[in-house]
């Protein structure tokens, strides 16, 4: 039994005048009751307790422990309903770190919700793609696309986002449109590159049930996901990349699909934050709330 019960179960013996009744009050056995009360005497070096085989009284040392009990046990009362109001309705500034792209497209869109849902927290958002050091920075948690590398933050899943292998209709009119991934040897690619990582010069396909990457050849890298997609438009090569950020050109016809009969991979994204014994509640209900806004585009992650 800890301190706490302890304290909890002494003033219910003092306020009852038994232990039979305060240990069931507090559903335990009598002999853990009087157990508990020996250790906590033997610790404190008093009798708090005098006892009688029909009644329990309190000692002068055993009075004056007890209202000191009493007003602990109020004040730690206090604070955890304090605590449960804070985890409800948090406030303070909460810092996020996300690409571009979900900045655009998915969060901002929508980030009146989270603000009316709860109004005492302040955002600061930052976008981009390169690789951020949450503790040195001061960010509270990233967005990331790809499957998590550093173990010592917490990753929640937040979608798997399908992808799509796409080019110009200019380009394609130049080098052709690839009926099979073994044409992808004739192609330009645009490369990608990360702080992370070096440059990335493949394309990754399902083949008969199989992940297979295509190594290709391409004379434009960049490392911004919107610079990706305007060196597509400009028939720099093929990308891939996911489908809802090119959405609305191929709707309108700027970037055409290829290869759609082997599927590529869903691209993993998670929201990452330092490990913590106890989860900040600005970052749990942000997290929390961008799993619903994730779920409601991609479905279930």
């Amino acid at each position: 039994m800890d301190r706490f019960e302890t304290l909890q179960l002494f003033t219910r013996i003092v306020e009852s005048g038994s232990f039979s009744r305060a240990a069931d009050m507090l559903d335990m056995p009598r002999p853990t009751a009087t157990y508990a009360i020996q250790q906590l005497e033997a610790r404190l070096g008093v009798r708090l307790l005098e006892r009688t085989t029909r009644q329990v009284h309190v000692t002068l040392d055993g009075q004056a422990f007890y209202e000191r009990c009493v007003q602990i046990l109020s004040e730690l009362d206090d604070a955890e309903a304090s605590l449960k109001n804070v985890a409800a309705n948090p406030r303070g500034t909460l810092r996020v770190d996300m690409a571009s792209t979900h900045a655009t497209h998915i969060v901002l869109p929508r980030i009146d919700e989270f603000r009316s849902r709860y109004p005492r927290i302040d955002l600061v958002i930052s976008s981009g793609d390169r690789l951020v050091d949450l503790i040195r920075e001061g960010v509270d948690c990233v967005i990331r696309a790809g499957t998590p590398r550093d173990s010592a933050l917490v990753a929640r899943p937040l979608a798997r986002m399908p992808q799509v292998i796409c080019a110009s209709p200019e380009y394609l009119a130049f080098f052709g449109t690839p009926q099979h991934p073994d044409e992808l040897v004739n192609h330009q690619l645009v490369k990608f590159f990360s702080g992370s990582s070096g440059i990335d010069n493949t394309l990754e396909l399902m083949l008969e049930g199989k992940l297979k990457e295509f190594a290709m050849t391409g004379w434009m890298a960049v490392n911004d996901a919107e610079s990706y997609v305007l060196c597509a438009l400009r028939g720099c090569g093929l990308v891939q990349l996911p489908r809802f950020h090119v959405e609305a050109e191929l709707r309108d016809g700027r970037l055409v699909a290829v290869l759609d009969a082997w599927a590529s991979p869903d691209m993993p994204l998670s929201a990452l934050y330092p490990y913590r014994r106890q989860l900040s509640p600005r970052v749990r209900v942000f997290v929390d709330w961008l799993g619903e806004v994730y779920k409601a585009k991609f479905g279930p992650a």
